[in-house]
Parts: structure tokens; C-alpha cells; sequence
């Protein structure tokens, strides 16, 4: 049985979007999940979209999110280079090879005529198609323009009649008429190949055997077809991908805005929570199982289950997938997420290590993502006391003066500021005024917190500080 082999092609054009991790994710998980190969290559060759920077960046990426490149520009590998702008040599030999063939011409088209064939599409309101002008051109007249050195593009030579079919993994039987399928050009006039073209030379020189991308691809697939069918190589297999939308229904773009994986992981969503979520954005397990570890992943990933509606993008079910992976964090690796948010918000030169430590202990369960901490723990750090309206309507209650009175005494006995002898006090609170429930804890949180909700009350008062506390109390 053949190796599987997937690629995971990416331009470096910028930071990764969360549709990009994604063909990312189901790209390797199609491979490992069959004991195969996840190639890295990187398409540069629109140089002028190019970001500085951006190649390293996905391999930051890939890495924190745990998918491990068996092949690609640093790891090397059998069928190098994997950076499409040192293969260019390639793409004019197989772009040759067509003409020679006659499933290829060349095009000297000036951008001036293509630009009035535009115009004239526009005016009949029909999409732009490429005419066939240079098809007609004879030998001779090649020859005398290549020999004045005019400019030229190579376009790939479509049947015009019948149809060219192909089974997506996903999608079923997709047919497309052969009429609909422009002349694409296959070389560009600098000399570097276009997109589809190259995908298809080095999709077959590196022995990829399943293409994984989005649905957008699914009516321009023939045209790759008909190139493997012109070079006379076995075509991989298709996988398209529905589209993430977000809940209005619209794609999710990173061009709107949306957001990249740094994006995320830079408000403190964990990699590995984000690539859970991200698995079960269009692919669904056989049971209802909702949180995998990668090794769970690879071992339960089947492409039947991949759907093909599209998948919405919802925070909220990341937040509550993120807030898992949060609760099982050690304490120590907690402190590492969401310190840095705390220190660029907040001076915590005054505090102890001790009070830091106990301050997280009580917000790691109520929390989704790390840079959540800042607004949950203002009041530590806010000295403003400002109850809303319905906690000062609560507290003219008749008998909160008792409970107030009683934990007041309590605490003002207390010798040592300790979260043990602030729950005596509570206790001992609850013995004296006669109250309990609501009305023993809620009027001590609003009287020395300010909140009607919180967590732990002890802790609470505890990190509040016994001056502050006392000085409220009054």
C-alpha cells in the first residue's frame, strides 16, 4: 500500500488564520492518523505579497500547536527543495514540456488587450475568459516574437467540449463542463509559475496522495485534473473542507479582520485547546466525546466524518473548551500563562509571592482564557468601592445590620490574617447575628468587596488585605 502523504502549503503572506491552521490540523491528521508522511513547503511565489518574517512564523506555530513536519525547508527531506521560489528551474521545464506536447501555447497578449477584453465582459455582464487569440498564432510567428524577445505567459490549452469529473472525499462526485474552464496561464511573464500550476508539478514530484483545502477549490479542481491528465500522471486524492463561517453567516476572512491563531494565543487561549476546537470545527468523532488530546485526535480522525456544511465559528464554545485545558493546568504553568497579563496591568511590587499564589488559586476555575484575569481581579487592586444599585437596594434590608455588626466584632478579634480565622469569623458571624444563606455572605461581600458575587468569600477578604477590610467595616 502506497505512504500517504499530505502537504500542508502555505504562502507566507502574513500571521496564520484560523482557516489555515485548520487545512493545517486535518492536512496532518489525515497523514498520522495512517502512518504517514506531513510535508511542509512553502509557496513564495508571489513575491510581492511576500511578509517578512511570515515562514518563521508558521513553524512557530505548527510547533506550539504540536504537529510535528516529517519534511520541509529546515527539516529537509527526499524531494527538496520545499520552497517554491528555488524550484522555478522546474516549472519552466514542465511548463516546456507542455507546449511541446500541444496541451500548452504561448500568449503575448498585452495587458492593454486583456484589459479591453475585461471592459467587454463587464459590459455583457459575463465573467471574463480568456479568448484563445495566440492559439491561432502559427510556428512562424512564435518563433519571430520569442526572437524580439515580446513578453509572454504560457496558458494551459482546455478541451472545449465535455465535462471532467472527479470523487471528493467530502463532497461526492463533482462534474464540471469543460466550456466554464478558462486557458489558465501556467507561467507568468517573470518567469515564476502561477499558484495552480506549480501546486500540480510539485504536488506530483513529492508524492503527495491527498490534497486537503477549502470548498473554494471544488470548481477549479478540473483544471488540475486536466494538467495531471496532460502530463499523464496519477492524480491525489481531494479532500475539500467546508467553509468556517462566523454566526451571521459570513466567511470568516482574515482580510475582515477575523482572527489568526497569534491572535488567540496572544489573549491566552492554549494551542492545545484552540487546535480541539479548531478539529471539531467541520469534522465530528462517533461518539460524543468533545475533548481530545492530539494522540486522541490522530487515533479517532476519519475523513468520512469530515461534513460538508459549513462550520461556525463560535467563541463561546472556545471559551468553554479553553476553560477545560485551563482547570487541568499545574499550578505553576497557570502562574505562566496569565502573569504577563497581570504584570503589563498591574504593579505587583507590593505583593507577596504567597498572596499572588493564593489570589490564582481561586481564579483558575473561572476563567476561559488568560487575558480574562485582568478584569476578574481589578478589585484586588482598584481601591474604589462603588456597590451597583441592586447591591445597595439589598443592603437596607432589615437584619444585614446584625450580620455586619456581628462579622465586624469577628473580625476586628482576629490576631493573625489568615484565611482560616476569617472562615471562624464568617462562622462564628452566622452563631451571633442569626443569619445564614444569602443573608450572611452577600452582605459581608457587598460591605468589604463591593460585589453581590465573587468567589470564595474567605479568600476574598483575605486578598483584600486586613486594613482595607477593617477600614470598610467602619
Amino acid at each position: 500500500m502506497k505512504e500517504v502523504r499530505t502537504r500542508f502549503a502555505p504562502s507566507p503572506t502574513g500571521f496564520m488564520h484560523i482557516g489555515n491552521l485548520r487545512s493545517a490540523l486535518y492536512e496532518y491528521l489525515v497523514a498520522k492518523s495512517q502512518n504517514g508522511k506531513f510535508i511542509l513547503r512553502i509557496e513564495d511565489t508571489d513575491q510581492k505579497r511576500e511578509v517578512e518574517g511570515a515562514v518563521q512564523v508558521i513553524y512557530d506555530t505548527l510547533k506550539v500547536c504540536n504537529m510535528h513536519i516529517d519534511e520541509g525547508p529546515q527539516e529537509g527531506g527526499n524531494f527538496g527543495p520545499y520552497t517554491q521560489s528555488e524550484r522555478v528551474d522546474l516549472y519552466k521545464k514542465y511548463a516546456q514540456e507542455l507546449v511541446d506536447k500541444g496541451e500548452a501555447y504561448y500568449c503575448f497578449c498585452t495587458e492593454e488587450r486583456l484589459e479591453k477584453l475585461r471592459e467587454e465582459a463587464d459590459i455583457r455582464k459575463v465573467a471574463f475568459m480568456y479568448d484563445g487569440h495566440c492559439l491561432k498564432l502559427s510556428k512562424e510567428e512564435i518563433e519571430e516574437k520569442l526572437k524580439n524577445g515580446e513578453p509572454y505567459v504560457i496558458r494551459q490549452k482546455m478541451p472545449k467540449e465535455g465535462s471532467t469529473s472527479y470523487e471528493d472525499l467530502v463532497y461526492g462526485k463533482i462534474t464540471v463542463e469543460n466550456k466554464l474552464l478558462e486557458d489558465q496561464i501556467l507561467l507568468k511573464s517573470d518567469g515564476y509559475p502561477t499558484y495552480n500550476f506549480a501546486n500540480v508539478i510539485d504536488d506530483h514530484l513529492m508524492e503527495i496522495t491527498h490534497v486537503v483545502r477549502g470548498n473554494e477549490y471544488l470548481s477549479s479542481t478540473p483544471k488540475y485534473l486536466l494538467l495531471y491528465k496532460a502530463f499523464g500522471w496519477e492524480s491525489p486524492e481531494y479532500i475539500h473542507l467546508p467553509h468556517i463561517i462566523k454566526e451571521g453567516g459570513k466567511k470568516i476572512s482574515k482580510r475582515d479582520g477575523d482572527s489568526t491563531f497569534m491572535d488567540l494565543y496572544n489573549l491566552g487561549y492554549l494551542p492545545e485547546a484552540i487546535i480541539n476546537y479548531l478539529a471539531l470545527l467541520g469534522w465530528s468523532p462517533a461518539d460524543n466525546q468533545e475533548i481530545f488530546s492530539m494522540d486522541e485526535l490522530i487515533e479517532k480522525f476519519d475523513v468520512k466524518r469530515i461534513n460538508n456544511s459549513p462550520a461556525v465559528y463560535d467563541i463561546k464554545k472556545l471559551d468553554w473548551i479553553n476553560a477545560h485545558y485551563i482547570k487541568e493546568l499545574s499550578k505553576e504553568d497557570f502562574k505562566k500563562l496569565v502573569l504577563p497579563f497581570l504584570e503589563k496591568e498591574y504593579d505587583l511590587s507590593t505583593k507577596s509571592t504567597e498572596w499572588l499564589d493564593e489570589l490564582l488559586s481561586i481564579y483558575q476555575n473561572h476563567i476561559s482564557n488568560g487575558s480574562e484575569i485582568v478584569e476578574e481581579v481589578k478589585l484586588f487592586f482598584n481601591n474604589e468601592y462603588n456597590p451597583n444599585e441592586e447591591a445597595q437596594e439589598f443592603m437596607k434590608q432589615d437584619g444585614i445590620d446584625k450580620t455586619i455588626d456581628a462579622f465586624r466584632e469577628e473580625i476586628n478579634n482576629i490576631t493573625e490574617w489568615t484565611i482560616d480565622n476569617i472562615s471562624n469569623a464568617i462562622n462564628n458571624t452566622k452563631e451571633k447575628s442569626g443569619n445564614k444563606g444569602k443573608m450572611l455572605f452577600m452582605p459581608i461581600r457587598i460591605k468589604t468587596s463591593g460585589q453581590m458575587h465573587g468567589p470564595e468569600l474567605a479568600n476574598t477578604i483575605y486578598l483584600l488585605g486586613e486594613e482595607l477590610v477593617k477600614e470598610r467595616l467602619k
